[in-house]
């Protein structure tokens, strides 16, 4: 047997890899950094928004695959809205603990190049992302009316940073003093009154009335639908508005006095009338040009409806419901004052966006910028109702009796656990499943009749009140004794 192997006496040098330059270990930490997504949030919301809103633009702002890509930047904004802290330090966090799972050396602790991202991100873009998450399609998706979908309609108001921007496009009182008060926006929104979810807003000033921002939202509705209305929203001209796109009615009367039996068209049953209105008349304080008023019917038939008010407690002890829903035998006044009741669901809907989520003060210091994280609230609302609805369907409960900050509670414990570098689909699934058990198992009970009185009982610390521009304040001696002259 001949032994073909080659014995040396010296031993060759191993090849080695040259040693890396300071400038290629930057540019692969970089290349990590650049597969960065946001995917604890995507994974558990992206299903309500398409990847192609998010794809990289053809060109320009956002177009390039970098750390903050536009589909980057869109989740950690979102991230940021949903965050109990809200800050953008907090997500950079979020970037330095990811990257703390690849990398030796975190990326830089500086918000600007995230700042800058959120600027570059398309307004339209992010309307057709919130046109998109308000529509379900679910089948338990019920309607509230004889199969109908109710939309219900009101108004809030948000305060944001003192800038001379944001004071130019939402300026505060003129009895407020420059300097001591915040710019004020007016938001008008319809929500869909089952499910929850927001449908259209329109943002205005404090000279913008509810009625005239409403009218700019008439698309939302769709023939069949029922508007649902408080006083505010009682007018000739948009019921008659309505009744033309075959949409119904269902508001508190307001500036016009209930009609008798003696003056009705036809009784229908007790406190239950048929009811003729004339046009009024015009004045130079209408909203409404003379063409509009002139194109209005003369007369409109409504029914009206007395609701009388037993509960203890109650500012009102009765008042008159105006419907366009005519037929007493499909539509009973019984149930439709248990719709009306209903309405202020929508007052939980704003607290919800409002205080559960903390968009009551905003935080953003330009207009543009302070639309988009009004829209981003939005987006993230509609996200948590589609996960309240998808997690009801499941568990066979009513989506209405799951608690929302109860929702969101669950959804921020259960983001970290998608931000790991390795877990597979399974793992996903699971977890996914087991947040959707987590939101269908709290379950706000049902206490018919509770009084909430709209009273602070925490009382307020004596700290002296800003009455003039900051820095021409001076503190006052021995503070804690101070009392406000309003107080």
């Amino acid at each position: 047997m001949n032994n073909n192997i080659l014995y040396l006496p010296f031993q060759l040098p191993r090849p080695r890899r040259s040693p890396r330059s300071a400038q290629q270990i930057m540019a692969e930490e970089i290349r990590q950094l650049k597969q960065k997504s946001f995917c604890q949030l995507s994974e558990c919301l992206g299903k309500f928004i398409p990847a192609q809103f998010l794809y990289p633009a053809s060109s320009g702002p956002l177009s390039r695959r970098r750390i903050y890509s536009k589909e980057n930047t869109f989740w950690a904004f979102l991230s940021q809205v949903l965050d109990a802290d809200g800050g953008c330090k907090e997500v950079i966090r979020k970037v330095q603990a990811f990257a703390a799972l690849k990398l030796e050396k975190l990326p830089c602790s500086s918000t600007a190049a995230y700042c800058k991202a959120r600027q570059k991100l398309d307004q339209d873009s992010l309307e057709s992302i919130l046109s998109h998450t308000s529509h379900t399609h679910i089948e338990a998706d019920l309607d509230r009316l004889n199969g109908r979908r109710v939309i219900v309609v009101d108004g809030t108001g948000v305060s944001m940073p003192d800038t001379e921007e944001n004071q130019k496009k939402w300026p505060q009182q003129k009895h407020q003093k420059p300097g001591c008060g915040f710019p004020q926006a007016a938001i008008c929104a319809c929500f869909n009154l089952h499910n929850g979810t927001l449908l259209s807003y329109e943002i205005g000033n404090k000279k913008s009335h509810e009625l005239p921002m409403l009218r700019k939202q008439w698309d939302a509705f769709e023939s069949g639908d029922i508007f649902l209305g408080d006083k505010g929203f009682c007018s000739y001209y948009d019921i008659s508005g309505f009744k033309n796109r075959s949409v119904d009615s269902v508001v508190t009367l307001a500036r016009r006095k209930p009609v008798s039996n003696a003056d009705a068209v036809k009784v229908l049953g007790k406190d239950d009338l048929l009811i003729e209105w004339k046009k009024p008349r015009r004045n130079k304080r209408s909203s409404y040009s003379q063409e509009q008023w002139e194109a209005l019917p003369e007369k409109l038939l409504l029914r009206q409806i007395k609701v009388s008010v037993s509960q203890p407690g109650s500012r009102t002890d009765s008042f008159h419901i105006i419907t366009t829903l005519l037929d007493a035998e499909e539509y009973p006044a019984s149930e439709i004052a248990d719709l009306y009741l209903q309405r202020w669901d929508v007052e939980l809907f704003f607290r919800d966006i409002k205080t559960t989520m903390d968009m009551d003060i905003l935080r953003c210091k330009t207009p543009e910028m302070v639309c988009k994280e009004i829209i981003m609230h939005f987006i993230a609302y509609n996200c948590i109702r589609r996960l309240m609805l998808g997690a009801a369907e499941k568990k066979d409960v009513a989506v209405r009796r799951i608690s929302f900050k109860g929702s969101v509670q669950a959804l921020r414990q259960w983001e970290p656990h998608f931000n790991q570098a390795k877990i597979s689909r399974e793992e996903k699934a699971r977890l996914i499943q087991l947040l959707y058990d987590s939101i269908a198992a709290y379950i706000v009970p049902e206490r018919p009749g509770r009084s909430e009185p709209r009273a602070v009982k925490r009382r307020a610390k004596h700290y002296q009140l800003l009455t003039a521009p900051r820095h021409e304040m001076k503190e006052i001696q021995h503070r804690s004794k101070y009392r406000a002259e309003s107080a």
